[in-house]
């Protein structure tokens, strides 16, 4: 082959000068490029392949990187909605606690729910406040929602609370709850004495006849007792009925407050347990 090639470029060379080229002539030019055009095809083919492989390697680095980048994006996307929704529910809870200080001179005191105890004969909900922080026995018990129920038992650094759901006529249990309605608390009055556990709802005994609470109401705590600050919101007005003596009237009422939704709550610090808390530390 190498001889060959030499013999191509001896004649090249003793023809370069002349304008005129013979067949013999012409016929070894056009055989000199059908033999390169046979050796360079194959030589190109190799050289592309080699590049196709480096230009592979090329995409596989960016898509390896738009991966990345298309997890961080999606990982970015669940903490933004994570954190917006932190932020609207945040939000949400500063301006009802700056409602209820516009019309109550309460304190709140924003507690997280640690566990949450499901027995049927004895229902609690766990907080991480307790004495330390100013948390007192039946102190009430909100979310931004409405109520949730009352301090039982307190420990320096936590705190028991029992539900509304653990409502009862028949047992101490729970304290009954006096009430009124929103927008009619001059003329209507009752009391929250029992939850319906089948149909979970709360039902408010001792209305009176001609009381002017009516289905769709929202029902708060009217503050009679000294136990529940008033104000607080427990829940809406589903149906009314006769009463079991027909001289007065029950209610269904629907809470507010879902307990297995939990996770912030407040403790509601009236003014008589503040100043409590005020002669508690003169003395």
């Amino acid at each position: 082959m190498i001889g060959f090639l030499l013999l191509i470029v001896l004649i090249g060379l003793t023809i370069g000068g002349r304008q005129k080229v013979t067949w013999p002539e012409r016929f070894i030019k056009d055989a000199v490029g059908f033999v390169q055009q046979i050796v360079y095809r194959p030589a190109g083919a190799v050289a592309g392949f080699f590049q196709d492989i480096a230009n592979l390697k090329e995409v596989y680095k960016e898509n390896e990187e738009l991966r990345k980048l298309a997890a961080a994006y999606a990982r970015d996307k669940v903490e933004y909605n994570f954190v917006k929704s932190e932020n609207e529910r945040l939000k949400e809870e500063l301006e009802f606690k700056q409602h209820q200080k516009e019309m109550n001179d309460y304190k709140y005191m924003i507690a997280q729910v640690i566990s949450v105890n499901n027995d049927a004969n004895n229902r609690t909900i766990n907080i991480n406040l307790g004495s330390k922080h100013g948390v007192e026995k039946d102190m009430a018990v909100v979310t931004s929602d409405g109520l949730v129920g009352l301090v039982k038992s307190v420990s320096p650094f936590t705190a028991s609370i029992t539900p509304y759901t653990e409502l009862s006529a028949t047992t101490t249990t729970f304290n009954a709850i006096s009430a009124t309605v929103m927008g009619k608390e001059s003329d209507s009055f009752g009391i929250l004495s029992d939850y319906n556990t089948e149909q979970e709802r709360i039902l408010m005994t001792k209305i009176g006849e001609n009381d002017p609470m009516a289905e769709g109401d929202v029902v708060i705590t009217s503050g009679l007792g000294n136990i529940y600050p008033r104000g607080l919101r427990v829940g809406e007005i589903e149906s009314l009925k006769v009463g079991d003596f027909g001289l007065t009237y029950v209610a269904t009422v629907k809470p507010f407050v879902d307990l297995n939704k939990l996770t912030e709550v407040f403790v509601v610090s009236a003014p008589q347990q503040q100043n409590n808390e005020i002669e508690e530390t003169e003395s």
